[in-house]
């Protein structure tokens, strides 16, 4: 092992019941996405006491953060995800995902100058749906920089996740109120409009590809049984293999909200949520690092099954740009997946201090390789 990669793991150890009280801190207060006002100041105060620059509200963003230290002609940047999910809280980890970025920073920033790096820690909102990363990018956060990196718990150890693109939309019916018992015949049933929309998108799943996905959720139908619901909403994603087979699946899908508002004479909207996230499309060179030194650390990568496909994250976006890795480590808690609350508690537990402590190091490890390789005579 160098000597930089030695250091870079003793600052980490250093660090350690800081960055683990971090994560924990952040577990303990769950912040929906662009509302992470506690954990983004959280982020920001670590940096800066590591002596990094650090910008609060960076990118017009309230709750993002740049923090920058070095003045290295090769740039790293790391992203910190740091946003909870409704009702269950950290479900994927991202408490685990800030601790990392924090401790990779940390290790480097005594380092960066000697390495000729310039390192970027960047907080970055509202992954879990607002595409923070994809509103960060068109506003030039990741410009000049030669790599990006973080990594994301997971049940099991992964390379490299098999990341979705992804769109989601806001629903709307409009229809007419009316005594549900004594004039029915008065009414436009906008739940009605609702149910005839999914079982359309039922019936397409039959014609999708393998890894497209439909899924969605009604949030309004109607506010009492004798009324017939003159409104109802809902929130939908569809996901497939990349943004070119994503376009006319998202079409087919819209057709089938149509069709509700057709058979019910509604009036239909839909709202996007956010930017659509791109497929994720790793770095090999970089992944390549990262499992050496991942490996170094102890961790091991476990066969697959086939057949697995990804969840979307808007470092999709950020992969199709820079070389990104986007690492996803395991914690040992199968049956438990992402998005269950048995995820949020196995974000907590020693398996996942250790995998932010490793994530922390593993990335200052890759960075140093990037840094030596940029170095070389070409």
């Amino acid at each position: 092992m160098t000597t930089a990669k030695e250091a870079a793991a003793r600052h980490v150890r250093a660090a350690a019941d800081d960055l683990i009280a971090l994560s924990h801190r952040i577990h303990a207060h769950p912040e929906l996405a662009f509302e992470e006002y506690l954990a983004s100041r959280w982020v920001a105060d670590a940096l800066g006491d590591a002596g990094f620059e650090v910008e609060h509200g960076y990118c017009g963003l309230p709750t993002a953060v740049q923090a920058t230290v070095g003045s290295g002609p090769t740039h790293i940047a790391i992203c910190a995800e740091y946003d909870a999910l409704p009702d269950i809280g950290h479900a994927c980890g991202h408490n685990v995902i800030a601790a990392a970025a924090v401790g990779a920073g940390v290790a480097l920033a005594p380092l960066a100058d000697e390495l000729g790096l310039t390192v970027r820690v960047l907080g970055t909102p509202a992954e879990e749906g607002g595409g923070g990363k994809v509103l960060m990018l068109e506003q030039g956060a990741f410009d000049g920089v030669h790599a990006a990196m973080m990594v994301h718990p997971a049940a099991v150890e992964m390379a490299a996740m098999p990341g979705l693109a992804v769109t989601q939309f806001d629903v709307a019916y409009e229809g007419k109120a009316a005594h549900a018992g004594a004039y029915p015949e008065l009414g436009v049933n906008a739940a009605d409009a609702m149910t005839v929309a999914q079982v359309a998108v039922g019936l397409l799943r039959q014609h999708t590809g393998a890894s497209d996905r439909v899924h969605g959720i009604v949030t309004h139908a109607g506010s009492a049984a004798n009324i017939v619901p003159d409104a109802s909403r809902g929130r939908w994603i569809v996901r497939s293999d990349d943004l070119d087979a994503l376009r006319p699946l998202s079409e087919r899908v819209r057709r089938c909200f149509e069709a509700g508002a057709l058979a019910t004479g509604c009036e239909l909207s839909t709202t996007p949520v956010g930017p659509d996230y791109a497929d994720l499309r790793p770095d090999r060179d970089l992944l390549d690092l990262w499992v050496a030194n991942a490996t170094a650390l102890g961790r091991r990568f476990p066969e697959l099954p086939a057949g697995v496909t990804g969840a979307a994250t808007d470092m999709g976006n950020v992969s199709h740009v820079v070389p990104t890795i986007h690492p996803m480590l395991g914690l040992d808690c199968a049956p438990a997946v992402n998005h269950q609350p048995e995820f949020t508690a196995a974000s907590r537990t020693q398996a996942a201090d250790r995998a932010a402590l490793d994530g922390a190091t593993g990335m200052a490890w890759t960075a140093i390789d990037v840094a030596r390789a940029a170095q070389r005579p070409r």
